[in-house]
């Protein structure tokens, strides 16, 4: 006889919960499939359970949120509920949903992702979105910045899944996008992202910082070098997420002792590879307002230096523009 899983009511306030092999051995509507999904999410700890656990559903069987509905009261099959389960478990278990899926949505487009890359956040998309105000407009934040037209070629520093690059091809199709990792995964994963987007034009390079963009011919030059390097002091670390400090690469979390490693080399490497009136786009940790800039200006090599808030109002975005030979 098969069984029935109780209602979400009673799952929540039975004293033991049902294991895996009870659940994958029922044929269960869909509903209570999602609902025991998402005590065990609760259970662990996953903050939103609940659009975890039909999202995890709607990637398994390639639903949106509308399939979803009208499959609601649907019975599923064994084969049907382990697989589901699987998932679950992942998850439960700290792994990211989107290494999970496969797949995140940065600015409208939707990047491949995977454990040798960051997932691509929304405090990234501020900076983007400054950048193509830059090279569309000439403006920051509606203020005059930049010329419009100076911005030719940008370097993506540092770009992991080439979110922040390919959107800027993306956006701004005229522009020569160049991405770069020290990692040849991520450079594998970039590269993937762009071909999925119709981005052919985007270039790669791996290779450390700056170093495959100084050859014997001299050192190339960009318009505008943007970058969100590793900026989490090493201590912090641990304290982390589980799904960022155990799941999401070292490599490109860690910023040093103090946080601060990359933005050190940026700021004394960084004009040599910028063109006159060049500009630089970096994202700042929410704490580094005060630092990164201090940094870039004992420089000595830019000017204009400015730090942008986020959309929750936290320092989150440096800029600056190359000194010029006549600048004091």
């Amino acid at each position: 006889m098969t069984q029935r899983l109780p209602p979400q009511t009673e799952i929540q306030q039975t004293e033991r919960i049902l294991t895996k092999k009870e659940v994958v051995t029922m044929s269960l509507p869909l509903k209570e499939l999602i609902s025991y999904g998402q005590t065990q999410l609760e259970n662990a700890g996953i903050e939103d359970a609940a659009r975890d656990a039909r999202g995890l559903y709607c990637f398994l069987d390639k639903l949106d949120n509308v399939g979803l509905m009208m499959h609601w009261q649907d019975v599923l099959q064994d084969n049907q509920c382990e697989a589901y389960f699987e998932l679950i478990g992942r998850r439960a278990g700290g792994e990211p949903f989107q290494y999970i899926t496969g797949t995140q949505e940065f600015m409208g487009f939707t990047f491949h992702v995977n454990p040798s890359v960051l997932i691509p956040r929304q405090d990234t998309e501020t900076m983007v979105e400054d950048a193509v105000e830059l090279i569309t407009k000439g403006s920051l934040r509606g203020e005059e910045y930049a010329k419009a037209s100076a911005i030719k070629e940008v370097l993506d520093l540092c770009c992991g899944s080439g979110a922040i690059g390919i959107s800027l091809a993306k956006l701004c199709p005229k522009v020569k996008v160049t991405c770069s990792d020290i990692s040849g995964e991520a450079v594998k994963t970039a590269r993937g992202n762009a071909a999925a987007l119709g981005c052919r034009s985007v270039k790669f390079e791996e290779g450390d910082m700056f170093a495959p963009f100084s050859g014997k011919l001299g050192k190339k030059k960009f318009d505008m070098i943007i970058s969100n390097p590793p900026y989490i002091a090493s201590h912090v670390i641990p304290s982390l997420q589980r799904e960022v400090k155990d799941h999401e690469p070292m490599g490109a979390l860690d910023g040093g002792a103090d946080g601060l490693d990359f933005y050190r080399r940026i700021a004394e490497e960084a004009a040599a590879y910028l063109q006159k009136n060049g500009l630089l786009m970096l994202e700042i940790g929410c704490d580094q307002g005060g630092t990164v800039p201090e940094l870039i200006e004992n420089s000595g090599r830019f000017k204009d230096i400015r730090c942008l808030k986020d959309l929750a109002g936290k320092d989150r975005i440096i800029a600056a523009r190359l000194r010029g030979k006549k600048d004091k």
